[in-house]
């Protein structure tokens, strides 16, 4: 098929939308294995605005390539855990298997290998993505063998021959992946009602619902803990003639994987949790922003959106439907004001506040976007009551919480326990009850020593957004920390000087400890430019980013 054709079937697919090009985008680069300035030039004029604007999409997002790309994209994960795994001699193995380096793609055009940032699966690394199919618990051994396959039949899902747990095996996903949860609470592992919570929900009158998510005190598990209720009475309360509620399934902090079993395993639940969202604030339109590194939970969650529709639960009778937002690799989309631009096909970059999204988000709408956790505990409050949710947990942090646990422990997965649940016991569960250090809540989060390994996990003592990352004695914190610096200097959107310059800066000072050429003075500069990045970065990257 010609390029100008592709493009043009692509934009139509969308009704030459604006606010779709980053689906535009995607259909071009999986038809033409890139996004060239030629098509770019196409869509631009498909859609009435400067090319300069389509390419400044294309170059924010790293799953968008102006070059063409192999066949095959062979992304190796290379955050802190899987480096730790062994990923460093498993990409050495590809590099001579393949004759290329990382970022290079073989003179055949069939592969290209990439490096790519926490990809989801730190609970069974060294793991990849190859053509967005995930391939689990790689040795450097089975490289040659796996680039033999391939090369025989360049369908990643060949690969596959023996399907994880659940609904992994469903014919939509048919993945390898495994959800490893080794701890199941009774809010959501547990067994859960189908649809008991909008039985309830449709009884009630919006404001009651809102009341009582209020009354539960529930807080949202993204890492923030803003309090749900109060996000949505604020939505509730906007003038506006509709309203929007988006689903933040966008979870890139290194080391989290805990959303992804929930999309795998609670879909229902999910959308049955935007459904009672939708009730509450009277929304018309829901997202569901699906980060691309879970690009392959995409089929059966189409196919679960459209049972609703035929089941009247969604569309047109319904009064609210909801569609899937493919994110592009982008880890400060996570942030709520980035998020709703990616949504608008735009560049994640985010917004100033106020206003705030309950007030003007989504297309000038109020919008309210909570995480997959989030949304899931609404039904379960929904059908079971405000008093129940607030019998677990403490005082200020009601309900449990999913952890990601991965690193130097002999039983990494995702557990789901009581909010106040002391760092200490997770761990012995975990079987990493002799770690060195703990990293709580992802890249972004705090480094927890021994000494302190009795703080309880809750918003009001040690916040997390479900990540922890367990070091043993034997690992180089100097160095964990210069890989998460490193992560932040790659994933700042460079809208604002504190962190884009600043974290470079903050690097050089780490590399210059690291060589052992560093004095006392220099420890200061860096305190004193940690704080300046928090107080002056415009969003949570900046805020967080010199935490470790």
């Amino acid at each position: 098929m010609r390029e100008s054709e592709t493009v043009s079937n692509a934009c139509e697919a969308f009704r030459n939308d604006r606010g779709r090009l980053l689906d535009i985008l995607w259909r071009v680069q999986d038809s033409l294995g890139a996004i060239n300035l030629d098509s770019m030039t196409l869509i631009a004029e498909k859609l009435a605005i400067p090319v300069v604007e389509v390419e400044g999409v294309v170059t924010f997002y790293a799953f968008f390539s102006e070059q063409k790309q192999g066949r095959i994209v062979i992304r190796l994960c290379e955050d802190i855990i899987d480096q730790h795994q062994g990923m460093a001699e498993i990409e050495d193995a590809f590099s001579q298997c393949l004759g290329i380096a990382p970022g290079g793609t073989t003179e055949d055009g069939l592969f290209t290998l990439l490096r790519t940032p926490c990809i989801g699966l730190s609970d069974q690394a060294p793991a990849a993505l190859i053509n967005f199919v995930p391939v689990t618990h790689l040795k450097p051994g089975s490289v040659k063998r796996l680039a033999q396959a391939l090369r025989k039949n360049p369908d990643p899902q060949s690969l596959i021959t023996q399907y994880g747990d659940g609904q992994n095996a469903h014919p939509l996903i048919r993945s390898g992946v495994r959800n490893l949860i080794r701890k199941r609470g009774h809010m959501l592992l547990g067994q859960v009602p189908h649809e008991a919570g909008w039985q309830v929900a449709r009884q009630m009158s919006p404001t009651d619902i809102v009341q009582r998510i209020s009354a539960s005190e529930l807080r949202g598990r993204g890492g923030a803990g803003f309090r749900t209720g109060l996000k949505l009475r604020m939505a509730a309360r906007s003038p506006a003639l509709d309203r929007v509620v988006i689903c933040n399934a966008d979870e890139g902090e290194p080391g989290t994987c805990k959303d992804r079993v929930l999309l795998t395993e609670r879909p229902q639940l999910l959308i049955e949790g935007m459904r009672i969202a939708a009730r509450a604030i009277q929304a018309k339109q829901g997202i569901i922003y699906l980060r691309a590194e879970y690009r392959y939970l995409q089929p059966y969650l189409e196919s679960l959106l459209q049972d609703a529709r035929m089941q009247g639960q969604l569309g047109r009778q319904a009064g609210f439907d909801i569609r899937i937002q493919l994110g592009a690799g982008a880890y400060i989309c996570g942030e709520e004001s980035s998020l709703i631009r990616s949504c608008e096909g735009y560049r994640g970059e985010p917004g100033n506040r106020p206003p705030y999204p309950a007030q003007s988000g989504y297309q000038g709408l109020p919008t309210i976007v909570n995480n997959v956790e989030t949304l899931c505990l609404i039904p379960r409050i929904l059908s079971e009551g405000e008093h129940w949710f607030r019998q677990t947990g403490t005082a200020q942090s009601p309900g449990t919480k999913l952890y990601s646990i991965s690193g130097d422990c002999s039983k990494p997965g995702i557990y789901e326990l009581p909010l106040g649940t002391p760092l200490r016991d997770l761990l012995e569960m975990a079987g990493g009850q002799d770690a060195a250090a703990v990293q709580v809540g992802g890249a972004s989060g705090e480094i927890v020593a021994p000494v302190n390994f009795d703080r309880p996990l809750s918003f009001e003592a040690l916040n997390s957004a479900g990540s922890i990352m367990v070091f043993s004695g034997e690992r180089n914190l100097l160095e964990v920390v210069d890989y998460f610096l490193h992560f932040f200097v790659e994933e700042s959107c460079g809208y604002c000087t504190p962190c884009r310059v600043g974290n470079v800066f903050l690097k050089q000072g780490l590399e210059k400890i690291r060589q052992g050429l560093a004095e006392s003075a220099d420890l200061e500069n860096l305190r004193q430019l940690s704080q300046t990045i928090i107080a002056t970065s415009r969003c949570g990257l900046g805020h967080t980013s010199p935490k470790p």
